[in-house]
């Protein structure tokens, strides 16, 4: 009996059929309609409210955005508001400290700061300052720095270049604490800012 020989097979074309069958696998897989808009009986889903699509996007303007989905519109809030922080010089940033009353040494620093053209801002800051250095005590004397008086002056005889009663009189320690404010900081915020950084002015 004759023998009959089958062609030989290449490797490549075995690869090749093998590498065809499991792509065309793995896309029917992967995704099931890919040859779905081929076929003739194919149609765009709408929704249950006609023609109108079943969802869109239309970005309204910068604070938000509306979405429509089966019908219904629905507005996207607005963001929250950026909070913006207040420079460490002139800001701002201190709690209100309200009217002071007629007399007190807060109301001596108002009139001043008001005499050069400052506001309520600063006027805040320089209270908020105080308080924490003095809490506005003309007698203030830290023991362990030296410094003295509503300013904290250091030493507290620097205010004698305002007055010979600067131990005592409150106007000249905040005329006196005025100025080195305005020098070193420029204004009350500022050395407010700076305090609240370091813990010092």
């Amino acid at each position: 009996m004759r023998r009959v020989r089958r062609p030989k097979v290449k490797v490549s074309q075995l690869l090749f059929a093998f590498t065809a069958a499991v792509g065309f696998l793995l896309v029917n897989v992967v995704d099931p309609y890919s040859g779905a808009t081929a076929a003739p009986n194919f149609n765009v889903a709408t929704s249950r409210f006609g023609d109108q699509a079943i969802q869109t996007i239309a970005a309204v303007n910068s604070t938000g955005a509306t979405v429509i989905r089966d019908g219904v519109t629905v507005k996207a809030p607005p963001p929250p508001p950026q909070r913006i922080a207040a420079p460490a010089h002139g800001g701002g940033g201190a709690p209100a400290a309200g009217v002071p009353n007629p007399g007190t040494a807060q109301a001596i620093a108002l009139q001043m700061l008001q005499a050069r053209g400052w506001g309520t801002d600063q006027y805040n800051c320089l209270v908020s300052l105080w308080n924490r250095e003095s809490g506005w005590n003309v007698y203030s004397f830290n023991k362990s720095s030296g410094a003295y008086g509503i300013p904290q002056a250091l030493p507290g005889s620097k205010m004698a270049s305002v007055g010979a009663d600067w131990q005592t009189n409150p106007a000249t320690q905040i005329t006196w604490g005025l100025g080195y404010i305005t020098s070193r900081y420029g204004t009350p915020c500022g050395a407010w800012g700076h305090s609240q950084s370091t813990g010092w002015y």
